[in-house]
C-alpha cells in the first residue's frame, strides 16, 4: 500500500515521459433515443455508449455508500429552482446502460454537486451544494427518497444572474477530503472585480458538521472541478473573459492551504503568471503560484479524474482525464473535448467531436472513473450520461 501511494505521488508531481504519443482517434457513431445522430472521436480500442438519456443539465457524479451512482441536474442555464438529484440504478455492465433513472430530490436551486461521507460511528451522510447553501442529511442505504431532515451547514451569496452585484457563478462544488474535512468552492460574483464578500472566489474548508469554517484557498475565479486524490485537493479554475481570445489560461491546481491564486489581479498565460493592469495590487504577483497544468483560454475546464491502475490503458495511465466543457461563445471554439493531462507534458486529446463547425453535439462536464477499464462522463448539453470502456 505504501509503495502504491509513493508511485501515485510520484506520478502526480513529477514530469514522467513514459507515455508519449497522441492517441489516434476514430469516429464512434452515437444514436440517441431522441433521434439525434453524430459521431464522437476517441481511440479505436474504446467503446462509448449512452448509459442514461433524457436528462437536462446533468452535472457531477457521486457514488453512494450502497454503490449506486447519484448525479445532479441543474435543469437549464437559468437561475432556477427546478434542479434534481437523480439515482442512476440497475446498472448493466454488458449493455453499458442504467435500467432506472430515479428522481431522488426535486425543486432544488441550481444543484451542481452532491457527495457522501461516512463518519466514525458508521453513519452515512449526503451533502448537497446549491447556490445559496450547503446542507447535509443522514443517508439510509437503499433509500429512493430522503428519509431525514436537512441541516444547513453554510450559506452563500445568492443574487441571481442579472443582479447588479452578484450572480455570475451559480455553481457550488463539494469535495470530501481524505483528511476528514469537507471542501466547497464558491465562484466569483463577476468576471473581474474586487469582491465585497470574502467568501467569493474561494474554496472553503470545514469539519463534517460544518464547524470551524475557514477559507482554504482564495483568488480562484471559479473552481468548478474539485476532487481529493491521494493526499491533495485538486481543482480546475476558469479564467477571466476580458483579456482577449488567447488568454488567460484555464488552470489546474493542487491547492495549498492559505494560498492566493491571484484573481482578479493576476492571471496565467502559457503557465506563467502576469499582472492584470486593471486590478493592480500592492503585493503584485510574485507570490502567486504557477498552475500544476493549464488548458486553452475559455475552454471551461470542469470535472476530472485520475487513472493510476496498473492495468489501465497506456494512453491514459498515470494521467488525468479532464472535461473541457467548451467556450461560452461557440465561435471561439476552444474546448469541447476530453483531454489527457500529465504534469509538465503537452495536452493530448482523448475525445472530441462535441463541436463540429457550428454544430454542438454536446458539452462534457464531469468524469467518474469506475475501474481500470472504464468511466462515466456527463454531457449537460445533450442531457446524457455516457459510459466509456476499453475493449477486451
Amino acid at each position: 500500500m505504501i509503495r502504491r501511494i509513493s508511485i501515485l505521488l510520484l506520478s502526480l508531481f513529477c514530469s514522467v515521459t513514459i507515455f508519449a504519443e497522441q492517441p489516434k482517434l476514430v469516429p464512434h457513431p452515437i444514436k440517441l433515443k431522441n433521434g439525434k445522430q453524430f459521431a464522437l472521436n476517441l481511440p479505436s480500442n474504446f467503446d462509448i455508449i449512452p448509459a442514461a438519456e433524457g436528462l437536462k443539465r446533468v452535472r457531477f457524479f457521486a457514488k453512494a455508500p450502497d454503490g449506486r451512482i447519484f448525479v445532479t441536474d441543474m435543469h437549464d442555464l437559468s437561475d432556477n429552482q427546478k434542479g434534481t438529484i437523480y439515482i442512476l440504478d440497475d446498472w448493466n455492465a454488458e449493455t453499458g446502460k442504467f435500467g432506472k433513472i430515479i428522481p431522488y430530490m426535486t425543486g432544488l436551486k441550481n444543484p451542481n454537486s452532491v457527495q457522501f461521507y461516512t463518519d466514525s460511528t458508521g453513519q452515512d451522510w449526503l451533502y448537497l451544494a446549491e447556490t445559496h447553501q450547503l446542507t447535509r442529511r443522514k443517508f439510509t442505504q437503499g433509500e429512493i427518497k430522503p428519509t431525514a431532515e436537512a441541516e444547513v451547514l453554510a450559506t452563500f451569496p445568492d443574487y441571481g444572474l442579472s443582479y447588479k452585484y452578484g450572480g455570475w457563478h451559480l455553481t457550488r462544488t463539494i469535495a470530501v477530503g481524505g483528511n476528514g474535512k469537507i471542501y466547497v468552492s464558491v465562484g466569483s460574483s463577476c468576471n473581474a472585480c474586487i469582491e465585497k464578500e470574502k467568501v467569493r472566489a474561494t474554496v472553503l474548508e470545514m469539519n463534517p458538521d460544518g464547524s470551524e469554517q475557514r477559507i482554504y484557498a482564495q483568488g480562484l475565479r471559479n473552481a468548478v472541478g474539485l476532487k481529493w486524490i491521494g493526499k491533495f485537493l485538486f481543482a480546475t479554475n476558469q479564467g477571466a473573459d476580458h483579456l482577449g481570445k488567447s488568454k488567460p489560461d484555464e488552470t489546474f491546481y493542487a491547492l495549498k492551504r492559505d494560498a492566493d491564486y491571484g484573481w482578479p489581479s493576476c492571471y496565467s498565460s502559457n503557465g506563467k503568471i502576469f499582472a492584470d493592469p486593471k486590478f493592480k495590487r500592492v503585493s503584485g504577483c510574485k507570490n502567486v503560484p504557477s498552475p500544476y497544468a493549464y488548458f486553452p483560454s475559455h475552454s471551461s475546464a470542469l470535472g476530472f479524474d485520475y487513472f493510476d491502475h496498473p492495468n489501465t490503458d497506456d494512453a491514459i495511465k498515470n494521467a488525468f482525464l479532464v472535461a473541457l466543457h467548451g467556450s461560452t461563445d461557440e465561435k471561439v471554439g476552444h474546448g469541447y473535448k476530453i483531454v489527457i493531462m500529465r504534469k509538465g507534458q503537452k495536452l493530448e486529446t482523448f475525445m472530441d467531436g462535441f463541436l463540429v463547425g457550428k454544430k454542438v453535439n454536446g458539452r462534457p462536464v464531469d468524469i467518474y472513473r469506475i475501474d481500470e477499464k472504464s468511466f462515466y462522463f456527463s454531457d449537460d448539453r445533450a442531457g446524457v450520461v455516457y459510459y466509456v470502456r476499453r475493449r477486451e
